[in-house]
């Protein structure tokens, strides 16, 4: 999409009622055309922080392999400050190879992105107790992925919200190993919740209450372009009114 489209269908979203909206830490689409329109990940945050009023933003999920941690830290409190403290700093440890290549980062592998996000993590909330003016708030961290070993311990650790995708069977099993690495590491996993992506044509009315039966309370719809049809999302938002009337 071009921008003035993201622009408006960012506000017609807040106005419908969204409680957050998402953008992605990608250099190019991940379906359609490979070399469409898109645009850049947090230059966007900055955007929407003074086009919306009320909504949380965020990306889902920044790629922690593009800005050095202290950077990012700093990035995301200059985006809170800006949007009176509506950021959400969603991460993860990337895994597009096309973005690593096209702008010259190493891609290393999926091990290797894992230690450099076990590494950065500590870095950010280092910064953000340093920094002045601080953040308008203790900044929400989601971190997206659903590692079993390793990313669910760093969601443990750090994540204020973990993001995946899976059905309620998957999302049974993956909350329950969350839960053991909770143990582990002396945290409270009722501390973290529980957001999952959905599709804008699942019927909500079914999908909903399964997901929510498991623990998930965050329901991230897509719209993609070049014409974004928000018809799903009214149907996501009219049964989430429903259920918390």
């Amino acid at each position: 999409m071009d921008y003035a489209t993201i622009r408006r269908t960012a506000i017609e979203a807040e106005d419908l009622g969204v409680d957050i909206l998402f953008n992605w830490d990608h250099f190019y689409p991940l379906y359609g055309e490979p070399e469409g329109k898109h645009l850049e990940c947090w230059t966007m945050l900055g955007a929407w922080a003074e086009a919306t009023s009320r909504v949380e933003i965020g990306a889902l999920v920044t790629c922690n392999s593009y800005r050095n941690p202290e950077l990012l830290a700093d990035m995301a409190r200059t985006v809170d400050n800006i949007s009176d403290g509506r950021l959400i700093l969603g991460i993860g440890a990337g895994w597009f190879e096309k973005d690593y290549q096209e702008y010259g980062y190493e891609f290393g592998t999926p091990g290797s992105r894992l230690a450099d996000l076990a590494q950065a993590l500590p870095r950010i909330e280092s910064r953000w107790a340093k920094l002045n003016p601080p953040p308008v708030r203790d900044i929400p961290v989601l971190i997206g992925g659903g590692g079993e070993k390793k990313t669910l311990r760093l969601v443990a650790q750090h994540a204020t919200i973990w993001h995946s995708f899976g059905d309620a069977e998957t999302l049974t099993r993956k909350t329950g190993i969350l839960r053991q690495h909770c143990a582990d590491v002396g945290r409270d996993p009722s501390e973290i919740e529980i957001s999952t992506g959905v599709r804008g044509d699942d019927d909500p009315a079914k999908a909903g209450p399964q997901l929510r039966e498991v623990g998930a309370s965050l329901f991230t719809v897509g719209l993609g372009g070049p014409e974004p049809d928000l018809t799903g999302l009214r149907e996501w938002i009219a049964w989430r009114d429903s259920v918390n009337s």
